[in-house]
């Protein structure tokens, strides 16, 4: 019996008979069921890049924001994209949907992260991602020289 079909068979036989046990049944096979529909594995890529902004910069490093943000906006591999900072330091927090997603991205805001650069220095470049997607991103992202952090399988998201 698939979870959903146990999940029906228990809620009625409860509603029908109000036996404790089967409530439990019930309430068991919904929780199991509901987690399964509301969460999918974790094999999002993660680019983790922080940057270092040249004194008296911060301004215009942060009016590109928009730019980027607008870029980004429509690939449809993309899964999240923000921009955090500390003081002179800036952090993108983005997430693909697989390494072609992340080579998208990178040509898409290729000329824009150029300008970037001209004001800014990337201090640290971490890419999370299951083995089979760090493998196809080793060679195309090893001029920014990224710390590689492969994915444990039994992670999750919503």
């Amino acid at each position: 019996m698939d979870n959903l079909q146990g999940f029906a068979y228990g809620f009625i036989r409860c509603a029908a008979t109000e036996e404790v046990g089967t409530l439990a049944f019930a309430l068991c096979t919904t929780t199991s069921f509901l987690e399964t529909l509301m969460s999918t594995p974790d094999t999002c890529c993660s680019l983790v890049p922080y940057f270092k902004v040249a004194p008296g910069k911060l301004d215009e490093f942060k009016a590109m924001f928009p730019r980027f943000i607008e870029k980004t906006r429509n690939e449809p591999q993309c899964v999240f994209y923000a921009f955090s900072s500390d003081g002179d330091v800036v952090h993108c927090r983005e997430g693909y949907d697989g390494a072609a997603g992340v080579l998208a991205h990178l040509e898409n805001v290729g000329a824009l992260l150029g300008e970037a650069l001209k004001i800014a220095e990337v201090m640290r470049l971490e890419v999370h991602a299951p083995a089979a997607d760090i493998e196809q991103l080793r060679e195309p992202l090893k001029g920014l020289n990224p710390q590689f952090f492969v994915l444990q399988s039994g992670g999750f998201r919503r």
